[in-house]
Order: C-alpha cells, then sequence, then structure tokens
C-alpha cells in the first residue's frame, strides 16, 4: 500500500477560491524563517493543454506555485504549457535540464511522460497532479473528487424543475469520470431518499463506456453544443467536467434564457469564469492549490513530500464552493440535507462505488 501524506489545508489569498480550506500548516513552509533565509528552490511547473488560464486544474496549480512565493521568497516558480501531448516528455526533460529543483506535472494524462523522465533522474524531485506516485521520486497529488460530486449531484437532482439534468466530460479518462460516477450517484441517493425519478443524462456509472464526451478540453464551441442538445432534451441542470469546453456549458445556459443552469468543476467558477457567474448553482472543487502549495514550500524547506496525497472531504481537499446569487433559492431543508450527506460520507456510512477514486 503507498503511504498517503495529508497535505494540509491553508487559506487561499489569492485570485482562485478554491471551497472548504482553513486549517494552517502542519509542517513545513509556514513561518518568517523561511520567506527570510530558507534555501533557494527553482519550483517548476508542466502545464497541459489548455494554458494557464483554462479557468480549471492547470489555473488552481499555477496559483499554488504563485502562492508558495509569496510564502517563502526562496521559491522561485516558473511553466512551460503543453500544446500537445507530444509536448509532455520535452517539457518535463527541459525543466529538469534547467535545473529545478522539484517539477510539477499538471494532469493524469502526463502519467507515463512523468515515470520515464523521472526514472532518468532519480535524483531529482517530482509530483503530479491528478496521478498516483509512480516512483520513490514521484508526489502523487491526488483527489476524490467523487465525494464533493455526489453532494453536486444530489443537490442538482433537488434543484431540478425538469426532472432532468445532464453531465459531459473532456475525455474518457479517470480525473474526469470520477467527477460524473459521483454527480450520477448522488443523482440516484436523491431518487431513492426523496422517491423520485429525476434522471441523469449524458452519463451512467454502470456503463464506463458510454457517455458524452467532448473530447477536447479546449473547445467551447463543442462543449456549447453538448450543452444546447441537453438542454433541447429538458436537462434545466448541466455539470460540465471539461475544463476549458466547460465555458460552452455557461454560453449555452445564457442562450437558453433561463431554461438551464451550470454546476462547474475544479475551482470556484463564480471566481474564475466570473462571467457565468450567475448561472453557476455552485462548483464542485478539488483543492489543488493548496495541495501544490504545500508541496512547494515543503520542498523549499528541504523536505519533499513523498507518496501520495489523496484529497477528500475530510481533509478539505475537494467540496462544494458557495452558492453565490443562488443563495437564496437553494431550500434550507436541502442545505441541512448536504450536510448531513457530507458527514454521512465521511464517516462512511454513504459508499462512493465509483471505480475511478484514488486508493491510498
Amino acid at each position: 500500500m503507498r503511504r498517503v501524506v495529508k497535505l494540509a489545508s491553508i487559506g487561499l489569498i489569492g485570485a482562485l477560491a478554491i471551497a472548504g480550506c482553513g486549517q494552517k500548516p502542519t509542517s513545513g513552509g509556514s513561518g518568517s524563517s523561511a520567506s527570510a533565509g530558507g534555501k533557494k528552490l527553482k519550483a517548476c511547473m508542466v502545464l497541459d493543454i489548455g494554458g494557464v488560464d483554462d479557468r480549471s486544474f492547470n489555473q488552481s496549480s499555477w496559483a499554488g506555485l504563485t502562492e508558495a512565493k509569496k510564502q517563502n521568497s526562496g521559491i522561485d516558480p516558473s511553466y512551460v504549457s503543453s500544446t500537445s501531448q507530444n509536448d509532455y516528455t520535452p517539457n518535463l526533460n527541459a525543466e529538469v535540464n534547467k535545473g529545478c529543483g522539484v517539477t510539477i506535472a499538471v494532469g493524469g494524462l502526463m502519467s507515463a511522460a512523468v515515470k520515464k523522465v523521472a526514472g532518468q533522474h532519480k535524483d531529482k524531485n517530482f509530483a503530479e497532479v491528478d496521478a498516483p506516485s509512480s516512483g520513490p521520486n514521484v508526489y502523487g497529488l491526488q483527489y476524490n473528487t467523487a465525494e464533493a460530486a455526489f453532494l453536486g449531484g444530489y443537490l442538482a437532482a433537488g434543484m431540478t424543475k425538469s426532472g432532468k439534468v445532464a453531465t459531459f466530460g473532456g475525455l474518457p479518462i479517470p480525473p474526469v469520470t470520477i467527477y460524473m460516477d459521483g454527480f450520477w450517484e448522488g443523482v440516484q441517493y436523491y431518487n431513492k431518499q426523496n422517491n423520485k425519478r429525476v434522471q441523469v443524462l449524458g452519463w451512467n456509472e454502470k456503463n464506463q463506456k458510454g457517455g458524452t464526451f467532448a473530447q477536447s478540453f479546449t473547445d467551447q464551441g463543442k462543449g456549447r453544443s453538448i450543452s444546447a442538445s441537453f438542454i433541447q432534451q429538458g436537462a434545466d441542470i448541466v455539470f460540465p467536467v471539461a475544463g476549458g469546453t466547460g465555458l460552452g456549458a455557461g454560453a449555452a445556459a445564457q442562450a437558453s434564457g433561463g431554461k438551464a443552469n451550470v454546476m462547474w468543476v475544479d475551482t470556484d467558477g463564480c471566481v474564475s469564469a466570473a462571467q457565468y457567474c450567475k448561472y453557476f448553482i455552485t462548483s464542485v472543487t478539488k483543492n489543488i492549490t493548496d495541495s501544490v502549495k504545500e508541496y512547494a514550500t515543503q520542498s523549499a524547506d528541504g523536505s519533499p513530500p513523498k507518496g501520495n496525497y489523496v484529497g477528500d472531504l475530510k481533509n478539505d481537499g475537494v467540496g462544494l464552493a458557495p452558492f453565490h446569487q443562488f443563495d437564496s433559492k437553494v431550500p434550507s431543508k436541502l442545505k441541512s440535507q448536504l450536510d448531513s450527506i457530507k458527514q454521512d460520507i465521511i464517516s462512511g456510512k454513504i459508499k462512493i462505488t465509483s471505480p475511478a477514486q484514488p486508493k491510498a
């Protein structure tokens, strides 16, 4: 069994707001001594396709490094973007060759490249967002977003007026389908508890080879057309798990003239995609920013974490963002139910069954 190192959740200061933060760090990188006289650390990041302003995992990962720099002035952050999967290995090698003390890869699609490059440079430290550790010098940053998405699915089922909700993904990969699984499970649980028949369009956890996918994390037009199709079929809440492609769901909701709304993913959409905030009921978040920040600050203190970190509801690694403009529209009874369900997931009373869940 891999060792799980739980990173403490730290309140955000920067531009991206991730739900469920608050505890102070329990180790490394937390004081003025590190900032004043800590060792210099060249902290480098290889971004996935979509760029640093993708309103999703790239953006929140880079925010973690910039926050680490604010905490420890000895950290020198930089990033390089990938324009295709062919860039992964060359980009990782380039970061190693320029003397990076730690190299953080963003996205599970980079797993094979990280394993290869890290294996060739065993004296260097690596981390990867959305993937498990693939070697003694690779730290895995994973998030059990099925737990938070379960809450999102339950909320969607409680808020729909049409009795139909929908979800779609960017690509059929575990960091995407885990959200869709949790959302689907949350709707099923709502139906069971409330004797309802809310339908989920676009995904069924029992059919892992089916579902609706845009085949892109950047194609907003595709996201809009998929969402518009769901709305035509009667869905009034859409949950896109597709990075920048998901912005198309916001555009489709806007074009629907109030017929449909959206749940955002990864970050608080009212911060990262504020132009569509009025259509976002909430966001199902994973606290990438704080976990990346903690990895960098601990590494700068000379103790880069090893093994795996798994963010979940218990350690505030995943959660729901505030309801923002929908706060008064979410019934108090539904809010109370969500609080109880969250505790039941943490305690194990409610079992999440998604096969994409990270394992310790």
